[in-house]
């Protein structure tokens, strides 16, 4: 009873704020009209109304009011109550950047750093956003912290970055309490320190922050900072999954194999689709291996590679192989799409691959015999201590495959490669 009466004390509360700015705002009220474009944006003390919000923004804006001419600079941005147009975005944000607005300081600093209405421009970007952290912004700080961290606009300084990035944190931006966790955790400006570390993706979990989210399941999955505990792990990943967070694929995972939680096939594969339809390629490739194995979807071939092509194509290494591995075993055995697969995973440093590449180059498979290619990728095999790229590079220099014999160099090569078990990757 004592809810539904504080529930409804809360609802009457929001609808007398609205009245209240009704009223102001219609006798030309500026700061009124811009209160009451926001409550039309959200839904408060009133029924949603973007166009209604978008209205009264403009009022607002055109009364000479710096937030309500952030405010429809956002509105034109993102086509909320009005049709997208970035040029009139820009424009808006400028005016309230130039009024001295700290918030339209950081959104204007954000069109030059995107392109968004204007030429893109770093320096210009890196400007606006210190004039935004330096009025007390935490959006600005934690934006500034980025382009300290990434040399955007500005000599890259992980100390700046850390100190801005620790501003915002301390002023309850969710982002900046992320990013100075991930400051911690990576030792970027500071000293490494996994229990702040947790403390910190902790405060941006339980802020809303889907990346915090994200940080803190790893830290309960893999003990950062914390005690291992694969239940909250799930819980945060979860949370993390449904703000639309790229780790999708992270509930899927645990959904798939039962992890914590009743093993669920069909859920796991909604988890991937997800994930993967972002943009994931972990999610890419669980989803490429759900339509070949069937796992809460009927088997398609077609859909399988689909996947597994963009996800490949996007650097992960599980889908290369998948890729590899299907067109060797295919009636038609396709040898210029192996070799293009061992291409890719041997650019990316997979050891094994950059070994099997040497073998192409060297037998003319799917590709033009080329021995002088396939020593060097032998060289970038065996010096990132695979055995077999060891082996196949000593038998260059023994028998003069694309260098110059020396059986110095081979007998070298031969030793190094009996010292141990080739792990394959």
């Amino acid at each position: 009873m004592l809810a539904r009466l504080f529930s409804g004390s809360v609802e009457n509360l929001e609808e007398r704020k609205f009245q209240k700015y009704l009223k102001s705002a219609e006798k030309g009220n500026a700061k009124a009209q811009e209160k009451l474009g926001y409550c039309y944006e959200n839904g408060i003390g009133t029924t949603k109304d973007e166009e209604k919000a978008f209205q009264w923004y403009m009022k607002s804006a055109e009364g000479g009011d710096s937030f309500g001419q952030d405010d429809i600079g956002y509105c034109y941005r993102h086509g909320i109550g009005t049709t997208k147009d970035e040029k009139k975005a820009f424009q808006w944000h400028l005016e309230s950047a130039e009024g001295g607005n700290h918030l339209g300081q950081n959104n204007l600093g954000y069109c030059h750093e995107n392109g968004i209405g204007t030429t893109r421009d770093e320096k210009k970007a890196f400007r606006w956003y210190m004039k935004s952290a330096e009025g007390g912004n935490h959006l600005g700080q934690n934006n500034l912290g980025y382009c300290y961290l990434n040399g955007i606009g500005t000599t890259k300084d992980e100390k700046q970055a850390f100190r801005w990035y620790m501003k915002s944190a301390e002023g309850g931006d969710s982002d900046g309490q992320n990013n100075i966790g991930y400051c911690y955790h990576n030792g970027i400006g500071t000293t490494k320190d996994e229990k702040k570390t947790f403390r910190w993706y902790t405060k941006s979990a339980e802020g809303g922050d889907s990346d915090g989210q994200y940080n803190l399941g790893n830290c309960y999955e893999n003990g950062i900072g914390t005690t291992k505990d694969e239940e909250k792990a799930f819980l945060w990943y979860k949370k993390s999954a449904e703000g639309g967070n790229l780790g999708q694929y992270n509930p899927g995972y645990y959904y798939h194999h039962g992890i914590i939680t009743t093993k669920d096939e069909k859920k796991a594969f909604q988890w991937y689709l997800r994930s993967a339809e972002g943009g994931n390629h972990s999610g890419q490739f669980n989803l490429g291996y759900c339509y070949q194995h069937g796992i809460g979807i009927i088997e398609d071939e077609k859909k399988a590679l689909h996947w597994y092509s963009l996800s490949a194509e996007g650097g992960n290494s599980d889908a290369q192989i998948s890729l590899e591995n299907y067109y060797k075993i295919k009636k038609t055995k396709d040898e210029e799409k192996i070799f293009y697969w061992y291409l890719k995973s041997a650019e990316e440093g997979n050891t094994d691959r950059q070994n099997k590449l040497g073998y192409c180059y060297l037998l003319g498979i799917g590709t033009t015999k080329d021995d002088e290619k396939a020593f060097q990728w032998y060289i970038k095999s065996a010096e990132g201590g695979n055995r077999g790229g060891q082996y196949s590079l000593a038998n260059c220099y023994f028998n003069g495959i694309g260098v110059t014999k020396d059986k110095k160099k081979a007998l070298r090569w031969y030793v190094e490669s009996s010292k141990g078990i080739n792990k394959v990757e």
